[in-house]
């Protein structure tokens, strides 16, 4: 993507109807200038903290502080390589915290970050928070869960289909904190089309609303208002768990500005250069020079000559082969990051259809304004009215996408106020 086009995004967070507090936390931090957009993009996180009460909300904060400003003040140029280190750093912040109090011995976060850029989409991914990319009817989940059941299918689909994970939902077997390494899924670079739009979600959003559900509500509403109406449907599912989501919609390209192709991501630079040649050249003339001096009769000033060169070439040749084992090592953690250039969606879903989403929300609505008319809700009823009216237009004329923004209104209207 360019700089150019204009990202619409918003987020929100709600603690859901059973938990005393939230542990989810979330952070956006847009390029300000096209300079630092090349170099690093716009960042969208998501962090789902663990440990009960405040400890899993502390390690979550901890991510989403640490993981962007390690990420912008990075001065490796491969944005894969300083995202991998940004949440490496993050789990490690989290452990040394965790390590210093009894207390917060444990704790641990989930991690999902994205970065849009003129590199393309990027992710870095430990946990079972997830990513989401919108395309048109379809919808692609670009993360893959560190959980029991996910794991599980990987392995043996088989054996996995005869197991029941409804008790086992919330195993997670990777996550920020508890341990001192961890291992970072990174996933893209996926190249961004216009209109793109991409949902960074946690469990307690994504365990109550199906793919084909939030494919279709990012598609048909604004940002902000799909968060809000994402967030009221997994409340009204039970609201078991904290839920937070962030949505981000990329803009059309400006006009005559062609789409730009991906750009090559730094490979590592060469290990040893023609110095290296020179040195070991003329520190081998030195050590031939001071054999010729022992052969030709000037045997002690030819000896210390032939013994300072065979001392510097063998510290040389040292020297070069950790060099050139060290460039090995980046090489081969290049080539690993560069195959996710091949990632594809770990699952794909196609999105219900407008008319479908209508008749959902129709339902929904249709619930919340019996439960108001019965435990008397105090709500705007004039705005109430004037969306429940827009919406009976919109299916007379067959504009479903028009009518499901209406139906959202309204249900929002009616979630954000209180029984009376």
């Amino acid at each position: 993507m360019r700089w150019e086009q204009k990202v619409q995004y918003a987020s929100l967070s709600d603690v859901g109807m059973r938990r005393q507090n939230n542990e989810d936390s979330l952070c956006i931090q847009v390029s300000q200038n096209e300079e630092e957009f090349l170099r690093r993009g716009h960042l969208m996180m998501v962090a789902d903290g663990m440990g009960g009460h405040a400890v899993g909300e502390l390690a979550s904060q901890i991510a989403v502080e640490t993981v962007p400003h390690t990420y912008f003040k990075s001065p490796i140029a491969d944005p894969r390589i300083s995202l991998q280190a940004a949440v490496t750093a993050a789990n490690a912040a989290i452990h040394e915290k965790g390590e210093q109090n009894r207390d917060f011995q444990r704790m641990g976060t989930t991690c999902t970050v994205l970065t849009l850029s003129s590199r393309g989409a990027i992710l870095a991914h430990v946990g079972d928070s997830r990513c989401y990319r919108i395309r048109r009817d379809r919808i692609d989940q670009l993360t893959f869960d560190h959980s029991l059941e996910w794991e599980m299918r990987r392995r043996d689909v088989k054996a996995a289909e005869k197991i029941d994970f409804s008790n086992h939902r919330n195993i997670i077997l990777r996550s920020l904190g508890p341990e001192s390494t961890v291992q970072v899924d990174l996933e893209g670079p996926f190249v961004v089309l216009p209109g793109d739009a991409f949902l960074l979600c946690t469990d307690g959003l994504s365990n109550q609303l199906e793919s084909d559900e939030l494919g279709a509500i990012v598609r048909e509403l604004s940002a902000s208002q799909a968060c809000r109406l994402l967030i009221h449907l997994a409340n009204l599912r039970g609201g078991p768990d904290n839920s937070t989501v962030i949505i981000a919609k990329v803009g059309e390209l400006p006009a005559n500005v062609p789409p730009p192709a991906p750009e090559p991501l730094d490979a590592p630079p060469s290990a040893l250069g023609w110095i290296w040649l020179v040195a070991f050249w003329l520190i081998s003339f030195s050590l031939v020079g001071g054999v010729s001096l022992v052969i030709s009769g000037t045997p002690v000033y030819g000896s210390v000559l032939s013994a300072l060169s065979a001392v510097a070439l063998i510290i040389l040749f040292i020297k070069a082969i950790a060099i050139q084992r060290e460039a090995q090592n980046r090489l081969n953690t290049a080539d690993e990051l560069s195959q996710t250039n091949l990632s594809r969606p770990h699952r794909t879903a196609v999105a219900m259809s407008s008319e479908e989403l209508f008749q959902m929300l129709l339902e929904v609505e249709g619930t919340l304004r019996r439960s108001a008319t019965e435990e008397n809700w105090k709500y705007e009823t004039s705005e109430h009215q004037s969306a429940i009216h827009a919406a009976e237009q919109a299916r007379k004329e067959r504009r479903f996408a028009r009518g499901c923004r209406d139906l959202s209104r309204a249900i929002d209207l009616l979630m954000s106020r209180q029984p009376g």
